[in-house]
Order: C-alpha cells, then sequence, then structure tokens
C-alpha cells in the first residue's frame, strides 16, 4: 500500500494567531446606557481662568457675569465687542465698518512678517484691527463709541486705527451725537514707522471737528492707555473717566526713574494717582460705567440743545 504525499506547503489557518480574548470588566456587561453614565467626560481647558492680580483660579462662568472683574476687584481686560456690548443699552448697537488699509504699507522687515502678525490678531479677536467702531444709546443717550482691543497687538496706533478714529468722529458729527472712546494701548505701530506716528496729528484734527460741532467727547482710559495714543486723543477728553487701577502712561516708570535718577511714589502712574493730582476726572467701575457714562452725556447733550434752540 502506497504512502500518502506528505504535504509540505504549512496549514494556512494554523500561521495566523489566535484572536485574544476580549477582557470585560463588570462595567461592559451592564446596560449601555449606564455605562455611557460613567464615561469620561472632556473639560474646557478655558473653564477656570487665573487672576493676574492674586493668581486665584476663577471659575470663568461667573467671571463672565462680573464683567470680568475679579472678587479682589481687579479689572481684567476684554475685547472690543465685549466692551460694545456691556456699554449700549441692552446690548444692542449698529457696527460702523472701519475704513479699508493697506497691511503692510512699507514693507516692514521683522522675525515675523507683519502681515503674518496681523492675520494671527484678526484670527484671536475677531477684529479687523485694534478699533471698533460702534452706534447706539447708552441709558437713552444716543452716542458714537469707539474702542481699542489691547488683544489685537497690543492696541496699538496705526493707520487703520487712525482711519478708524477719524470715521468714528465724522460719524458722531453726521449724526450730531457725543463721541465717547476706550482707550487700550501700547503706543504707535512700530511696524509702520512715521506712518503710525502721523495718526496722532490726524485724529487730533478730527476731533477739532467734533468740538467745533458742539458735541462732547468722553475718553475712557482703561489698562493700559500709553505712548503715543495717551501723548494723543486720550489726552483731549473733555472729560477723562478711567477703570480702577488703569495705568496711564506716556513712557513706562523704569525709563522714567533711569532717566531723572529718582524713585518714583507707588502707585504712579495708576488711575487713583492721577485722579488726586487731577489728570483724570474721575474712578468708574466697570459695571458702573454705562449709567456714569449716560447721565454725563445727557447733561452735556442738554445745553447743547438749549443752545441750538436759542
Amino acid at each position: 500500500m502506497a504512502m500518502a504525499e506528505k504535504n509540505d506547503k504549512p496549514d494556512k489557518a494554523a500561521r495566523q494567531p489566535a484572536a485574544p480574548r476580549e477582557r470585560s470588566g463588570w462595567l461592559s456587561r451592564i446596560a449601555p446606557g449606564i455605562r455611557g453614565a460613567f464615561a469620561k467626560r472632556e473639560t474646557p481647558e478655558n473653564l477656570w481662568v487665573k487672576c493676574p492680580e492674586t493668581g486665584e483660579m476663577l471659575y470663568r462662568p461667573d467671571l463672565e457675569v462680573a464683567l470680568w472683574v475679579t472678587p479682589s476687584g481687579h479689572h481684567m481686560r476684554i475685547g472690543a465687542a465685549q466692551r460694545l456690548r456691556i456699554t449700549f443699552d441692552e446690548g444692542k448697537f449698529e457696527r460702523i465698518a472701519s475704513p479699508v488699509t493697506l497691511d503692510d504699507p512699507l514693507k516692514f522687515p521683522d522675525v515675523k512678517p507683519y502681515p503674518d502678525r496681523l492675520k494671527a490678531s484678526r484670527k484671536a479677536t475677531g477684529e479687523q484691527d485694534a478699533l471698533a467702531i460702534g452706534y447706539g444709546t447708552i441709558h437713552g443717550q444716543a452716542a458714537v463709541v469707539a474702542v481699542q482691543d489691547f488683544a489685537f497687538m497690543g492696541g496699538s496706533l496705526g493707520v487703520a486705527v487712525g482711519e478708524a478714529f477719524v470715521k468714528a468722529a465724522k460719524e458722531a458729527v453726521a449724526r450730531g451725537v457725543p463721541f465717547v472712546i476706550f482707550t487700550a494701548s501700547g503706543g504707535a505701530r512700530m511696524q509702520e514707522g512715521t506712518l503710525s506716528l502721523m495718526q496722532m496729528a490726524r485724529t487730533t484734527l478730527a476731533l477739532n471737528e467734533v468740538k467745533a460741532a458742539g458735541l462732547p467727547y468722553i475718553v475712557v482710559l482703561t489698562d493700559p492707555t500709553s505712548g503715543g495714543v495717551m501723548a494723543s486723543y486720550a489726552m483731549l477728553g473733555d472729560i477723562h473717566l478711567a477703570e480702577p487701577n488703569a495705568l496711564v502712561a506716556f513712557a513706562g516708570r523704569r525709563v522714567i526713574e533711569q532717566t531723572i535718577r529718582e524713585t518714583l511714589p507707588a502707585g504712579f502712574q495708576r488711575a487713583e494717582f492721577l485722579v488726586e493730582r487731577g489728570m483724570i476726572d474721575r474712578v468708574v467701575t466697570r459695571a458702573e460705567l454705562p449709567a456714569v457714562l449716560g447721565s454725563i452725556l445727557k447733561t452735556l447733550m442738554m445745553g447743547r440743545t438749549r443752545l441750538s434752540a436759542a
């Protein structure tokens, strides 16, 4: 009897490793609905915010309700859109578009291209540049409000900001309403060189038109207001208000101390210090600002109405 020919090919099924047994704990054997209740939930990364003054961790929803004022009274910086919402009655206002300008008129050489810096700031803030304009009512009084956003390249003054300021001033004159600005800036924008410095003169001329029309110009200084902005339209208001502890300065404290070789007093360049010396009229908390602004604007416009009637 012939022996069966031996098959040298290995069995295909034998080559494949056995499927691993599914390891399941008691949680996998209960109802899927109950299992889902124990699933890991992702926590938003920005749910807690650190107070810059005290280092305390604050619950973001509570901070938003408090208008970004911490329990210690520190007024955190806020964006232009939020500032407009909390200033106008019921958060309703008309957004006024700013003029379109060249992004990089001088082709400024930098470690990071200037157009890329603008693109990043626009993505982060949702604004075209550092100054936003709105029109609405503040406690019943119509007004044009401009807001500088420090998150946009430090609220720096460039051609776009200058054009937006001039547009806001002209809108106030055309509508016959007061002009209010919330300042927040580190000064002129170095990427635009002399063009940025020219905006100091242009904004001043635009304010002359507002004053010639007999309309109030109110400045609210927020943290920080410095450099060329402080040296121009931030100090040309009919009335100057400021948020608590806001830094208001032309040059930095260290630069001044090194120049005059003297130690400056505590609180130097802060809003409360400047109120005592007559540079600022009043320090007002963020929650009180709309009511204070409304009262001031109604009073000033009341006089203008009587003059026009005469």
